[in-house]
């Protein structure tokens, strides 16, 4: 859950990178919460079935749409792509399941690196 709220702390934030972490557990919990509220749709009379649209789920999803994309573009930089790729919808697939560039690119430092430089950081202030 910490990567769907860190999604939305960088609600628009297109530079940088996105662990492969950041990104598909960004997409679980929106697949896991849009699920539960077509549930609360259905259960509250707010689905309509020819449309296949229910009100919260629809707000959910507009609310949602600029971070999904966001750590989408990220993801991409994390792997040395241009956020662009993620408009091919196979290829971006893949892209997003293969591991980021070791060290720093053209789009920022190794996100891997800075997690585990700063959680060092803690333990060495810790002792």
């Amino acid at each position: 859950m910490k990567w769907f709220i860190a999604a939305f702390k960088k609600y628009a934030v297109f530079t940088g990178r996105a662990r492969r972490s950041e990104y598909w557990y960004f997409t679980l919990f929106f697949i896991i919460i849009y699920v539960a509220l077509i549930f609360v749709d259905v259960l509250t009379g707010m689905y309509d079935v020819e449309s296949g649209r229910g009100l919260t789920s629809t707000i959910f999803t507009l609310v949602a749409l600029l971070p999904a994309i966001a750590v989408g573009v990220r993801r991409m930089h994390d792997i040395g792509k241009s956020g662009w790729y993620i408009l091919i919808p196979i290829y971006s697939l893949v892209l997003t399941c293969t591991d980021g560039d070791k060290g720093p690119n053209k789009y920022g430092p190794d996100p891997k690196n800075e997690e585990a430089s700063s959680s060092s950081s803690v333990l060495d202030a810790n002792i």
